[in-house]
């Protein structure tokens, strides 16, 4: 599109629909909605280019084996690209996963939202009180999160609004490749070469250079007006990267990976554990923030053209910081917490000249680019791609947590995870290693690196301890001192109700004026003025206890023999954690003997006790065929509890083996991240069939986690257990109780299911599926079962 053939963008509309009426328009295009000729009034001015002088970050090249423990790699080059506070990885030439989104059902089909971004004012704008430049009104894009929890260091639509990051138009990949093409020819003139047949393209640098002229001196009739769909959730377009992919570098994996402190968060917070997705075109931005949680993050660019980052080591994000302030004095004096909106960009040449240390990346399609805790770092898309990240947390970024949630609770923002979780997470782990517990050679040694005196973990506990104990000390004898019950904060979060610090540790309370509320132990003086015996402050642990932690984790024999006692007693109760009515004291045989001694806790005939009875009003073994709305008459109600449910078991991730204790048992195997999809009565109304996903998440210490939940969308209901068969009971039992409710006349509620069924394994295609992740047999409960059966090929 040439200067001179730019047209009216409201004219171009009318034009389109007309045109789509006489059937002369490309209908796959998009609707007439989706401006196809980006109105492009800005022009490439190379004579006035500010390319920032500024060195380079790291770039690794891991070997195929380095390549295979990605928490292991990271911890490797660790000491050499965090003084850089991001770096670049490229994977070997083997590794080149599927894109998924090129699917042609996705690429054409499914539209995301976009934001609109005004390239000139990301630094030099005024206060929001001025008056502001005017734009077309847009719908507000609601983000939610499949977590309580949500991410605190993301912009709300209104910051973005505010700051002229309206909401845009919802395109498809397919259309928004072809507006970031036309726009990208606009603004640069690309014409055709010579030949006739390539067409010239401005390099990496001349790119750069002008974004940073637009940026820090654009022109009064400059405006550059771009589209970013960034921070899509899953439910979106869902994962870039193939289902059933079991490399820990797919995202999606990532989270669950042994060593990962993410592991111990049970919650899908998108976005932190939960990759999200962005398009980006040229220009758009990500502007200057610091990770959630100062985790680390992992971007991947999937396909399309690179991203240009740039990096603060987070030695200097104080610096960063101090510099912003320094140069944009009245916007941080109307909005003090502006670098937690992301909606503020800033020049890396005056950063420089403020003597903060600021390094490039390019970051190419197949690549990775990693950002280490409290690093600051921002960029911009040069081009069409399409990227996706996720958090990670790795021992070393306990202390870096720790200050995070403190900094957090100063401004009284929510926290994305719970940090005492992870840390005693990472402790009881510690613990179950080093006393020979962990189940595997080596692993011992693995953690003993960060435990004994002074060493990451153990340093971290000891530093909680101490704040711990400081501020109880501090609040005096006015609060009895009260055991916490272990499951206080298991079903929902449960946060200070003056800062939002997390409670997992400790919480005050007063059961006369506020009973259900509760404090930190900096605050407790603040949730009331009560006397006498009604203020309290729970504890998970006592302070001798986690004095006695901190010993165990030095490696002193006696204090590691009761702190792995009392670990060996978390999975004990979590075996004894079933859904009520649930008894597993009942006498009960499955598939010939049960080895009613086994400590295997997914052992799932020990789950199973009470619920293979054959059912007295319905049969699991006749086919029949159910359509989403019922047959409204008694009979129809009646035949439709007969159905074959593992014959609609869909596989949506087959997952990966995780070869420890409790990854698998007798009688099936659990891969980490192995998700179904089936269909069974609505919870919401049985009258009706609904789809509902199960998946198997990791718990760290607990080993695999299994959730079922109701996929529509209008609804909210999800269900966690330890077992694949409590998950599925749970579901069962609330499908009776809104059928009693109801009381219709001759329906009979359901007696039992089959857990391992309805998550898919007992399907002969999913069991080989899952079989053939492990051709050596290296999970040996397993195949000692079925070699017995004489299944198995001797």
């Amino acid at each position: 599109v040439l200067w001179s053939e730019l047209i009216d963008f409201n004219s171009m509309v009318l034009t389109a629909e007309s045109r789509i009426k006489e059937g002369k328009e490309d209908t796959n295009v998009g609707p007439p909605n989706i401006p196809r000729h980006p109105e492009v009034l800005a022009r490439w001015d190379p004579a006035k280019a500010r390319r920032p002088d500024i060195a380079e970050a790291p770039v690794f090249y891991p070997s195929l084996e380095e390549f295979e423990d990605t928490v292991a790699y990271i911890e490797k080059i660790r000491p050499s690209a965090e003084p850089y506070g991001i770096c670049r990885i490229v994977p070997p030439l083997k590794w080149s996963p599927p894109f998924r989104l090129r699917e042609k059902s996705i690429w054409e089909g499914i539209k995301f939202p976009t934001r609109v971004q005004d390239v000139e004012l990301l630094q030099n704008r005024g206060p929001v009180k001025q008056k502001q430049k005017k734009k077309p009104k847009a719908r507000k894009r609601k983000r939610s999160s499949s977590s309580k929890r949500q991410p605190s260091s993301v912009s709300s639509p209104e910051e973005e609004k505010v700051f002229g990051f309206n909401s845009g138009p919802d395109f498809t990949l397919e259309e928004f490749e072809k507006y970031a093409r036309r726009f990208k020819e606009s603004y640069f003139e690309m014409k055709e070469g010579n030949a006739g047949d390539t067409k010239w393209s401005p390099s990496i640098e001349e790119i750069e250079g002008e974004y940073w002229r637009i940026v820090e001196h654009a022109a009064a009739d400059d405006d550059v007006e771009v589209y970013y769909g960034a921070d899509l959730e899953n439910k979106v377009l869902g994962s870039g990267f193939e289902r059933g992919e079991t490399s820990g570098w797919d995202l999606n994996n990532l989270r669950r990976l042994s060593g990962s402190l993410l592991s111990f968060e049970r919650g899908d917070i998108s976005g932190v554990l939960v990759p999200w997705v962005y398009v980006g075109m040229c220009f758009s931005t990500f502007c200057w923030h610091v990770e959630d949680h100062h985790l680390y993050s992992i971007n991947y660019n999937h396909f399309g053209e690179p991203k240009v980052w740039y990096g603060v080591p987070g030695t200097h994000a104080t610096s960063l910081e101090k510099a912003m302030r320094k140069h944009l004095p009245d916007l941080f004096e109307e909005t003090p917490d502006l670098l937690h909106g992301l909606v503020t960009q800033f020049s890396p040449s005056i950063l420089k000249e403020e003597g903060v240390p600021v390094y490039r990346a390019v970051q190419r399609a197949g690549e990775y680019v990693l950002t280490f805790p409290r690093a600051y770092h921002a960029g911009f898309n040069s081009g069409f791609n399409c990227a996706e990240a996720v958090n990670v947390a790795t021992v070393d970024w306990l202390s870096h947590g720790q200050n995070a949630v403190e900094l957090l609770s100063d401004e009284n923002k929510k926290t994305s995870v719970s940090h005492d979780k992870l840390l005693l997470g990472a402790a009881y782990e510690a613990v179950r290693s080093l006393s020979g517990d962990g189940g595997e050679s080596g692993k011992s040694l693995e953690w003993r690196c960060f435990c004994d005196k002074n060493m990451t973990l153990t340093k971290a506990v000891e530093t909680r301890l101490r704040m711990e104990e400081a501020r109880i000390d501090a609040l005096g004898g006015g609060f009895r001192l009260m055991k916490m019950e272990k499951y206080f904060d298991s079903n929902c979060e449960r946060e200070c109700a003056k800062c939002s610090y997390d409670l997992h540790l400790t919480a005050s309370g007063c059961s006369k004026c506020s009973p259900g509320e509760y404090a930190c132990t900096k605050h407790a003086n603040e949730l009331c003025s009560c006397e006498g015996n009604d203020r309290f402050v729970l504890l998970r642990h006592t302070v001798d206890e986690l004095r006695s932690l901190v010993r165990a984790l030095e490696g002193e024999p006696e204090h590691l023999k009761t702190w792995a006692s009392m670990v060996r007693e978390v999975f004990s109760e979590a075996q004894k954690r079933e859904p009520r009515g649930f008894d597993l004291n009942l006498e009960y045989q499955v598939d010939g003997e049960f080895d009613d001694t086994s400590e295997t806790r997914h052992d799932e005939a020990e789950d199973l006790k009470t619920w293979a009875k054959e059912p007295r009003d319905f049969d699991l073994n006749l086919e029949y065929q159910v359509d989403d709305e019922f047959d409204n008459t008694s009979d129809a109600r009646h035949d439709a509890y007969m159905l074959n449910f593992a014959a609609s078991v869909e596989t949506i991730n087959l997952g990966f083996l995780v070869f420890r204790d409790l990854w698998c048992n007798k009688h099936a195997i659990y891969p980490k991240g192995f998700k179904s999809r089936v269909k069974f009565y609505n919870v919401k109304d049985p009258m009706r069939m609904s789809y509902y996903i199960s998946e198997v998440v990791d718990v760290g210490l607990l080993g695999p986690f299994f959730t079922v939940t109701l996929e529509e969308a209008h609804q909210d209901e999800s269900f966690s257990a330890g077992s694949a068969q409590a998950c599925w009971e749970m579901v069962l039992q609330k499908v009776n109780e809104e059928i009693k409710k109801r009381q219709e006349r001759n329906i009979h509620t359901l007696e039992s299911i089959n857990g391992l069924q309805m998550f898919g394994f007992l399907s002969p295609s999913i069991i080989q599926a899952i079989e053939a992740l492990d051709p050596n047999h290296r999970l040996v409960e397993y195949w000692n079962l079925r070699k017995q059966g004489g299944s198995l090929e001797v």
